[in-house]
């Protein structure tokens, strides 16, 4: 079977499943990419120019389209598109193609492309139903979702919002969202014996629970909210219980975090952009995630990253993932979104003798093995083996 996955451009998250589809007997796999971004353009949002520092393009064909947006880009919609996607296809004489969501108009021109041409078109997108949206959003959405032929949720609420337009459990098959579980746990594992050299690196107290934080500093993550309610919670804590705050990244709010966070003496170190290779670090200094995001958070894989190194996480109810990965008190936490005092009690609850987040870190690390590449490679063939039927 000729199995074509098109995206925006080369994901890590997405690598794993790409290399384990190519490595199938069965299976004839090419990815499409939009565009393969320069470092200017990869960076966008995190506040710094880069490129992943891990393989992305290796162990698996892939073709570039031809991409004739103005200002190509893969975190607008219009700077992904490529028109003739289609000859691309037919070309590749594919069977089934998977669609990765329709954030970009290089997606919405895959879905035409194959009405026309009559190739089974399945999709894996983010969408859930955490973000309010007004009636007629929900009538074009609707339109737009019974249009594609089978379905990958990536998690409940993914699941949830496919059923709320009607789709059948018939046409899903789960590829749950995930990240290279067994890079980030080996990785850890080898710098495991380094932790308290990690922590003198950032000034983090031996006795102290650190927090972390690890993602771009942006809105809808919330980080100036997260440094008000960790004052709170750090004003109130005990000799017995202190705690510390780890931020991890870059980005539009980080000049003014710092600045916060040095006027009122907070016990909070920075660490700026960290790769995808130093990013272990990080997590195997902490002991727990914090991840306050809105409704803007589709899902949240650093929840992922952070519990194939052994760490909970604490989760505001408007993360995506929170349904499936946060079981209260045995992975972790979640707070109502926007309830800065709930996080605060949260903070201090977590650093506090009732709680033992070295356990919770190993169920976490239990449960993140289900959402695994190699179980989104077996729902993505699944899902294609029945859409040729």
């Amino acid at each position: 079977m000729k199995l074509a996955f098109v995206t925006s451009h080369p994901i890590q998250y997405q690598v794993p499943i790409f290399r384990l589809l190519a490595n199938r007997s069965e299976i004839d796999f090419t990815a499409l990419f939009a565009m393969v971004p320069g470092a200017k353009t990869q960076g966008d949002g995190f506040g710094v120019e880069f490129q992943w520092d891990v393989p992305l393009l290796d162990g698996y064909r892939f073709e570039v389209l031809d991409n004739i947006a103005k200002s190509p880009s893969v975190t607008r919609f219009s700077g992904c598109d490529t028109p003739l996607v289609g000859e691309t296809l037919r070309k590749l004489k594919a069977d089934v193609v998977v669609v990765n969501g329709w954030v970009v108009k290089t997606c919405l021109q895959t879905l035409k492309s194959c009405r026309q041409i009559e190739i089974p078109c399945l999709v894996r997108g983010e969408a859930n139903r955490l973000r309010p949206r007004p009636w007629w959003k929900r009538a074009l959405q609707r339109q737009l979702v019974r249009r594609f032929n089978g379905f990958l949720p990536i998690g409940g609420e993914n699941r949830r919002f496919y059923k709320s337009y009607g789709i059948s459990e018939e046409a899903m098959f789960d590829a749950r969202y995930c990240v290279d579980n067994d890079r980030f746990a080996a990785n850890a594992a080898s710098i495991r014996t380094e932790r308290e050299s990690l922590r003198q690196r950032w000034s983090i107290p031996t006795e102290s629970t650190c927090f972390l934080y690890c993602g771009k500093f942006e809105q809808k993550k919330h980080p100036m909210e997260l440094l008000h309610a960790f004052r709170q919670a750090a004003s109130r804590q005990t000799p017995n219980a202190p705690m510390h705050l780890l931020m991890v990244g870059d980005g539009e709010l980080r000049k003014d975090c710092q600045q916060y966070a040095q006027s009122h003496q907070l016990p909070v170190s920075f660490t700026g952009f960290l790769n995808q290779s130093e990013i272990v670090a990080s997590y195997v200094a902490s002991d727990c995630l914090v991840l306050p995001s809105d409704h803007g958070e589709t899902w949240g894989l650093v929840v992922n990253e952070a519990m194939a190194c052994g760490l909970p996480a604490i989760v505001s109810d408007q993360v995506g993932c929170h349904s499936d990965l946060i079981r209260q008190g045995e992975t972790g936490f979640v707070f109502p979104f926007a309830d800065w005092n709930a996080l605060s009690e949260s903070f201090c609850h977590a650093s506090s003798a009732k709680v033992d987040l070295a356990q919770l870190g190993h169920q976490a690390f239990q449960l993140i093995q289900d959402y695994s590449p190699r179980a989104a490679a077996e729902g993505i063939v699944d899902a294609a083996r029945w859409a040729r039927r």
